[in-house]
């Protein structure tokens, strides 16, 4: 269970909360590293999310079949028109109570019972606060902050706590979110991540998609990078040739790498 991602989010959740009643209007309008979004934009795709969970909708008549990014992107649109105070306020409102009720998901019999995201795959509830722990830290210390983000704030450095449940998000949803993913992996690859968060991981195709594991064994080539970085050229923020290094078939890593774009 991911009482780790919980901890991690909440952290960074407090983070948030911290910069966001530092920040100007000016500063709420400048461009994010999120690309089309402004720094207002981007609170304001984590406020709704907060609101949903805490809120949620009422069901639309008939069911909705749309990408999770569109199915983000039309919370953010109404809030487009909204006052920046009015985008903060509402984070500031629901945060504490969303993290609460990700805190119920790691108790049984909700822990286990599988969740679907559209199309990023479907996911036992608990690992749902994994994924807040990388939408925040992402959001947060790369898109929001500099120097990929356009506001300046000092943050203490991240640790293992932080950084570990936003990589596990990403390996975990790795496959389920590009189930075409497994053709671009001719052979196993490893991958190995460095401070705050790191560990090593080998990739492995198999007929039923790839398969993540930290078990030892051989590899075609080997990708190095930090787990910061892989934040950053995972999700094609950066591109993956100026953070990685490679070791071995370079042909087989530059196949996979060209295609991974985690969500």
């Amino acid at each position: 269970m991911s009482k780790e991602g919980l901890a991690s989010a909440g952290r960074s959740v407090s983070e948030m909360k911290a910069v966001l009643v530092s920040l100007s209007e000016t500063e709420a309008m400048r461009p994010s590293g999120c690309t089309g979004w402004s720094v207002k934009d981007l609170v304001a795709h984590m406020s709704s999310n907060f609101k949903e969970i805490c809120e949620p909708s009422p069901p639309p008549p008939e069911p909705v079949n749309l990408p999770a990014e569109r199915l983000m992107e039309l919370l953010v649109e109404p809030r487009k028109d909204w006052s920046w105070t009015d985008v903060r306020d509402e984070y500031l409102r629901y945060a504490d109570d969303a993290v609460a009720a990700l805190g119920v998901l790691q108790d049984e019999p909700l822990a286990s019972t599988p969740s679907a995201l559209a199309d990023l795959g479907t996911y036992p509830m608990h690992l749902l606060a994994d994924a807040f722990a990388f939408d925040h830290y992402c959001h947060l210390r790369i898109d929001l902050l500099a120097p990929d983000g356009p506001i300046h704030r000092d943050l203490p450095p991240p640790d293992d706590a932080l950084v570990g449940p936003a990589v596990g998000w990403m390996l975990a949803g790795l496959a389920q979110m590009q189930p075409g993913l497994v053709d671009e992996l001719e052979a196993p690859i490893g991958l190995r991540l460095t401070g705050a968060g790191g560990g090593e991981w080998r990739l492995i195709p198999t007929e039923t998609g790839i398969v993540v594991t930290g078990e030892p064994g051989s590899t075609a080539a080997t990708v190095t990078s930090t787990a910061h970085h892989f934040v950053l050229w995972g999700t094609t923020r950066h591109a993956w040739r100026s953070d990685c290094t490679l070791e071995g078939d370079e042909r087989v890593a530059t196949r996979f790498l060209d295609a991974l774009n985690i969500v």
